[in-house]
């Protein structure tokens, strides 16, 4: 996927987090990106971003306070590398970006979910498959670590989404590319 399409609620005294695929992170307060009308364009956010040569953004996550003890951040890579991270650790970004983690080779970032430490993560790839597991089943590990195997897949498949799932109760919406879909 070429695009990332995020709705989030937020305020101008939130912090917003952005994640490139090449690993960086940025960080942006909420007032100042600017406001704009429902029929607006708006700007492209790599106006206020840094990226380098073949960087683009992955995803983003809002952040009120990075001293909130049961916020953690899940990232998810394309090969089923997974990580799990506490928010204090990107509370101290320069303006040019920071590590957010270290890729290995080949391996791109998909997106980050912002989780209060005890949900179960599910991960789908493009074979069709999927996995179920609890965010704690990968261990808290420091801002630039790589991350552990989520789940294994071929060398050709890739991992094409990941959802939250706050209970059993939860139901999840599967939409394959040509359209078919199933709850």
């Amino acid at each position: 996927n070429d695009y990332v399409e995020h709705i989030a609620m937020t305020s101008t005294h939130d912090y917003h987090l952005f994640f490139t695929n090449l690993g960086r992170v940025f960080k942006i307060k909420g007032y100042q990106l600017p406001s704009g009308s429902r029929q607006s364009k708006g700007v492209p956010i790599v106006n206020y971003l840094n990226f380098q040569e073949g960087e683009k953004l992955a995803s983003f996550t809002t952040v009120k306070n990075f001293e909130d003890e049961n916020h953690f951040l899940f990232f998810v890579t394309k090969k089923g590398i997974v990580k799990r991270t506490h928010i204090s650790l990107y509370q101290n970004i320069r303006t040019n970006g920071i590590i957010a983690l270290n890729l290995r080779e080949n391996d791109e970032l998909l997106t980050v979910k912002s989780t209060d430490g005890n949900k179960d993560i599910i991960l789908g790839a493009s074979n069709g498959k999927a996995i179920r597991f609890a965010e704690t089943d990968a261990r808290e590990i420091g801002r630039t670590a790589t991350g552990v195997r989520g789940m294994w897949i071929e060398e050709t498949d890739e991992i094409i989404g990941a959802a939250i799932i706050s209970s059993n109760e939860d139901e999840i919406l599967v939409v394959t590319e040509n359209g078919y879909g199933k709850r």
